[in-house]
């Protein structure tokens, strides 16, 4: 049998070649993951497969990372094509599709310069470095300090962890890494407060490291005057501004970046999660004044591969030429509506809806039992994939290509979750 042949029996006869185990898996896989008793194994369009056959609505996308859907046509047709072509190079030579990613992304951003990586993890390890050797180059600080929000998250390394200004993800980890100072989010006198206290005698603090909008800490987003005072601290100390798009930019917010809703320009920015659709990339972008790598100071096998750098430059120039950010305005406008009119009816068991473009969240009153987690399992029972973010919000990020009848079909799904779990609870 050719490897044609398996390709397409395995395309058209799901599970023909495995049959899954959950038993074996877990014999094998690492416990890292609280996982939900489904295996998904084939996607279309908004829509996945798991291996019994059921259906659901995707309202996770792989975490916000899946742009273009699954099985979107582009991606095939560019994963197809360069797989045959040139999959992976070191980057001692030069890889010409990763200088057309890169031109793209800076003509369509503020930034001036790009790296290349595999993770939003390793993009926010690339921004921290790049903010230390700034802080010991350009502003002589010894000692330099990132100041990052409460209820952050920045990734699952050492010093990315550090930088997550979450309690829970540092149990086990000490000693975790020296240089950071957490703030409340959206809260200008604790920033102004903290970088007093911290340079009274000496300087200490070189960046401000946060997220345009949280979204692990309960989608939250970030309050215009909160940043745009952020940015004149920046300007007026020669501070670093550092924002997170990891997770909300790749036009997920409605505008291509996060930072275009807040008014401002950071120095530095990363992005991975929705870059590549799906395809592993991660990218750390920066102005020219704060390019203080040089050769030796960082690098990354993978990051910007031939393979990789493709795929996310047919889901860059596929935002653009679809038009995407139309459908991101339209259709998450209809989800806060949907999701207005559900909070609306169960007062008891909601109190906010929040968010900007396709992601967005809901939160459950504190006072109550009813977790996040239980609503996510009873959306599951009812065709709907959504996912936590922390134990009382609800968060919804479609892939950008949602329908509106995707949409009306998702708060339909949800609707009847929150009544079964309401008779339940």
């Amino acid at each position: 049998m050719t490897p044609e042949t398996i390709v397409k029996q395995s395309l058209e006869t799901p599970g023909a070649y495995t049959t899954f185990s959950a038993d074996n898996f877990n014999a094998y896989v690492m416990n890292t993951y609280g996982r939900f008793p489904i295996a998904l194994e084939r996607g279309e369009g908004c829509r996945v497969w798991d291996t019994e056959g059921k259906e659901y609505l995707d309202f996770v996308a792989g975490i916000a990372t899946c742009t273009l859907g699954h099985a979107h046509p582009v991606m095939m047709a560019t994963v197809s094509e360069q797989i045959q072509r040139l999959h992976h190079v070191s980057n001692l030579y030069y890889i010409p599709v990763q200088g057309e990613l890169a031109q793209w992304l800076i003509q369509h951003s503020c930034a001036d310069k790009a790296f290349f990586c595999n993770s939003g993890a390793e993009a926010n390890e690339g921004a921290i470095k790049l903010a230390r050797k700034y802080a010991h180059e350009k502003l002589n600080i010894e000692n330099p300090t990132i100041l990052t929000a409460h209820a952050s998250f920045h990734g699952r390394t050492l010093a990315t962890i550090t930088a997550t200004g979450q309690p829970k993800y540092h149990k086990g980890f000490s000693p975790l890494m020296p240089g950071f100072y957490y703030v409340p989010y959206n809260d200008i006198a604790a920033i102004e407060k903290a970088i007093a206290e911290l340079d009274k005698d000496k300087r200490q603090v070189a960046a401000i490291m946060l997220e345009a909008l949280q979204g692990e800490g309960g989608v939250r987003p970030g309050d215009v005057a909160y940043f745009q005072r952020i940015r004149e601290i920046c300007n007026e100390k020669g501070i670093l501004l550092i924002l997170d798009e990891v997770q909300v930019g790749m036009g997920r917010s409605g505008k291509l970046w996060g930072y275009e809703n807040l008014g401002i320009e950071p120095d530095i920015f990363t992005s991975a999660k929705g870059l590549g659709g799906g395809i592993p990339i991660g990218a750390m972008l920066c102005k020219s004044h704060c390019d203080v790598f040089e050769p030796g100071n960082h690098a990354s096998t993978f990051g910007g591969n031939p393979f990789a750098c493709a795929v996310a430059l047919a889901v860059c120039q596929t935002l653009e030429q679809e038009n995407l950010l139309a459908n991101v305005e339209q259709r998450g406008e209809q989800l806060r509506v949907g999701l207005n009119a559900i909070a609306a009816k169960y007062p008891n068991l909601f109190t906010e809806v929040r968010g900007w473009g396709l992601i967005n969240g809901i939160e459950l009153n504190a006072d109550i039992e009813l977790t996040s987690i239980d609503l996510v399992k009873a959306a599951m029972n009812e065709g709907l994939l959504i996912v936590p973010a922390g134990p009382k919000v609800l968060r919804f990020v479609p892939p950008l290509i949602v329908t509106a009848a995707e949409v009306t079909e998702a708060m339909d799904a949800l609707a009847r979750a929150i009544a079964n779990a309401e008779v339940r609870s």
